[in-house]
């Protein structure tokens, strides 16, 4: 099954790969005013049966454009220019490589502007800048009707799956802005909002793939802001889903939200639930020494959980805003982990024994953040936002895992009973300020930030007998960690001419860290405190180059930090049975990244991106062994380099079938060492990912998307063979195009589920696992009110880095 997927997979590639080079034809001509030729004419192409639009295109500066056209067929063609009347050609033909002249254009000034007129040229659709993309929403005809969902699916590297996962240039983790403040939304309500956002409020959407210093040096994923339009309707608004999810169990979920505004005030708020149980399977066949493992666990996380959001923005003027606003996530959640492992003495293939084990961890999480902003602005570009935040997080875990030996026979030979007792408290507070104003002719941004965090945690280990839990001090423990860091920056970007523009900035972090370990016996180990102090610099910049109306090029450097998350540094054991666990490590360094890369556009929608990364103490979850058992820790692996290749555009195969491909490569190197084994590997990696949509007509859509990954590394040892899925999907508007039915199927072949081999450090592995990648799904939106009103206004908190590196 997975060859005939990827066959499958491979055939719509090719097909849609084939459609883009099929030999086009080139409708040109030249535009002018009288005896002077007009830049920044929009021409477009339409088609002659019923005029829908095909392509467009913008006079350069000698009046002169070329349209490609892959269909042969009778066309139009249309001129505006802003103080300019209309004007139409006569329908022509378009023959398969036969190219066509068009006679020259002279257009009239509008009559009511003949005595004074002034000329204000039009964005083109897509532009590139020094430090971004920009797909211009209001200069794009067939955006009309989408919502910002879906006008992220047309923007340049940036794709939309099926599950409405957002990812650029095939990274997942994308954040995503609205007027440069990021949303606090999980997938599923991220999607929700965005699709309640219409295409006629949105002025442009902006993917940056290398952030500039004004954002935080953590993380190198991309980032997406939308930039709304400044509309001052009033009124008010909602949306509510349902859904249902079949996997091999049922879940279910629901959201509700709100949003009023008037002259003085924005009022939002939204809550939503989610409940059901998620399976999945993990295999092992170890042989460490003399000695095989065969084990085979099943795994289960029955989650039940409920988050809020509300706030209000309170607008004292044209200059002055304030907000307040609070999220909170509340889960009540029980793991249970059902495993079996036969031993055998591997020279004979003798068996020894068999391990069962049942591992039942109930628990709660709370998670919640606070956001006080004051925002300041005026005429003359100057701009300041101010932020203070409280953020938290308790989770409490309480384990009993019953070890049971057996015979041949399957009679006990012996039992070894473990509990623990896993409280966390995570407290983060944080403080910013971001100004940016005019200089010369440019733009001058500059800030400064500074964050607190604490964590507290604590495992009680006990030993059952008899039934009655005995606490085991040498086992038991707490950890403390203590983190501060201060940052300020400064970022420049301006504009050069019409075909240059540059951005350049600096980012100064200074951390400060403090971990101590106290044994439950209280006695002191070697490495029980590990305090850490260093200052670090990450500079960015980018230039552009406009080569002219079709080409565009873009180079763009950042350099970036990756801190490891709180609970990695707690040095805890989490078993899964006796012989497997998993288990933190407080010397974990952070991981530094140098990034640059070359893009090229083409006619403002084929964009291909030549990258390299170097990334200095990468630190990855690695296998490790110690006695008769196997754990992963997170550890600072090796140093890492990528050369990465990517490329993706839009497909416009037919009026009502358009479709997406994007494909990549990557090329990585580590080098290293895991404790005294040396890491050298060297591997090519490989995906891609399509999408198609059609439109059926009387309300009815229908889209089919699949992802494939090559075989590839996990972890510096561990080598997993290809995966790929496909999805298919239909939609329904209902209720006058305020509801929404969507019937989908996800991962319908079932090759979502991998496998992989590690031979590493005198222990051989294979590993296989699945998870409820095969579902049925079935989902109902509806959205009610004004649906015209602006939407809340989304801001920037300022700990969205620091609760980031909060694991779930």
């Amino acid at each position: 099954m997975r060859k005939k997927i990827n066959i499958a997979l491979a055939a719509l590639m090719l097909f849609a790969m084939q459609s883009m080079a099929q030999s086009p034809a080139k409708v040109s001509g030249t535009v002018s005013a009288g005896s002077k030729p007009l830049q920044s004419v929009t021409v477009s192409l339409l088609a002659a049966k019923d005029s829908s639009l095909v392509k467009t295109d913008i006079t350069d500066a000698n009046g002169e454009y070329s349209i490609s056209v892959r269909k042969p067929d009778n066309y139009i063609l249309l001129y505006s220019l802003i103080g300019y009347e209309k004007k139409y050609t006569e329908a022509f033909s378009v023959a398969e490589g036969i190219d066509v002249n068009v006679k020259p254009i002279l257009l009239d000034l509008a009559a009511n502007q003949l005595s004074t007129v002034t000329v204000t040229s039009r964005k083109p659709m897509i532009e590139v800048k020094a430090d971004k993309t920009v797909f211009n929403v209001e200069s794009s005809i067939n955006a009309t009707g989408s919502n910002a969902l879906e006008l992220l699916q047309k923007s340049p590297g940036v794709q939309v799956d099926n599950n409405e996962n957002i990812s650029m240039k095939g990274k997942t983790g994308v954040k995503v802005y609205v007027d440069g403040k990021m949303l606090q939304l999980d997938t599923k309500d991220l999607a929700a909002y965005l699709k309640s956002i219409n295409s006629n409020d949105i002025e442009a959407i902006e993917m940056i793939t290398n952030p500039s210093a004004k954002y935080d040096a953590s993380g190198n994923a991309g980032i997406v802001n939308l930039r709304l339009k400044k509309n001052k309707k009033f009124g008010t608004n909602g949306s509510m889903n349902l859904g249902y999810v079949q996997g091999v169990t049922p879940k279910a979920n629901a959201s509700v939200g709100l949003n009023y505004r008037d002259k003085k005030i924005n009022v939002f708020g939204n809550v939503s639930g989610n409940i059901g149980r998620y399976e999945n399977i993990l295999k092992l066949y170890r042989v460490q020494q003399d000695t095989l493992y065969d084990q085979l666990s099943t795994n289960a996380d029955k989650n039940n959980n409920i988050n809020f959001k509300a706030g209000a923005d309170f607008f004292i003027n044209k200059k002055h805003t304030i907000g307040v606003m609070a999220n909170s996530s509340f889960s009540d959640n029980e793991f249970t982990a059902d495993s079996k492992t036969s031993i055998f003495y591997n020279p004979t293939n003798t068996f020894v024994k068999t391990l069962k084990a049942i591992n039942n961890i109930p628990g709660s999480r709370t998670n919640a953040n606070f956001n006080l902003n004051y925002r300041y602005i005026d005429t003359t570009g100057r701009e300041i936002n101010f932020d203070a935040d409280y953020g938290l997080f308790r989770g409490v875990g309480r384990s009993r895992q019953p070890n049971n030996y057996y015979d041949i026979n399957n009679n006990l030979l012996y039992s070894v009973i473990n509990r623990n007792y896993t409280p966390t408290d995570i407290d983060i507070y944080t403080a910013k300020i971001d100004a940016e104003q005019k200089l010369g002719k440019g733009k001058f941004g500059y800030g400064v930030k500074t964050s607190f965090v604490t964590t507290k945690n604590t495992f009680d280990f006990f030993n059952e007998i008899g039934g009655i839990p005995e606490k085991v001090d040498e086992k038991s423990n707490s950890f403390k960690y203590k983190e501060n860091v201060n940052a300020a920056y400064v970022n420049y970007q301006q504009q050069l001419n019409q075909k240059w523009s540059l951005q350049a900035g600096v980012r100064m972090e200074q951390t400060n860290s403090d971990g101590t370990l106290t044994r439950g016996d209280g006695i002191v180990q070697p490495d029980n405190r590990v305090k850490r102090n260093y200052l670090d610099f990450f500079p960015s910049g980018a230039v552009s180059w406009m080569v002219n109306q079709k080409n565009s090029l873009s180079l763009t450097y950042s350099r970036r930090i990756d801190r490891p998350t709180y609970q990695d540094l707690n040095p805890f054991e989490n078993k899964l049975d006796e012989l497997t666990y998993q288990k933190g490590n407080a010397f974990l360094r952070p991981q530094y990244t140098d990034n640059v890369e070359l893009t090229h556009t083409f006619l403002g929608m084929i964009n291909t991106t030549v990258g390299y990364s170097h990334v200095k103490d990468y630190a990855t979850m690695v296998t490790d062994t110690t006695k008769n058992a196997t754990y992963v820790q997170q550890q600072n692996l090796a140093t890492q380099q990528i050369i990465n290749f990517n490329i993706g555009s839009p497909l416009m195969i037919k009026k009502w079938w358009n479709g997406y491909v994007n494909l990549w490569y990557n090329y990585q190197i580590f080098d290293g060492a895991i404790g005294n084994n040396k890491v050298n590997v060297e591997l090519s990696m490989y995906g891609a990912y399509m999408q198609h949509t059609f439109t059926l007509g009387k309300g009815y859509s229908a889209e089919i998307s699949g992802w494939y990954n090559g075989p590839s590394i996990w972890g510096g040892t561990w080598r997993t063979k290809s995966q790929g899925g496909v999805d298919v999907g239909v939609q329904k508007s209902v209720l006058k195009n305020k509801g929404t039915l969507k019937v989908s199927g996800t991962d319908i072949f079932y090759t979502a589920p991998w496998s992989a081999t590690n031979d590493f450090g005198g222990v051989n592995i294979k590993g296989s696992g699945s998870w409820e990648s095969r579902t049925f799904r079935l989902s109902f939106s509806w959205r009610f009110g004004n649906s015209q009103v602006k939407a809340s206004r989304q801001r920037q908190t300022g700990l969205e880095s620091e609760a980031k590196r909060i694991k779930g």
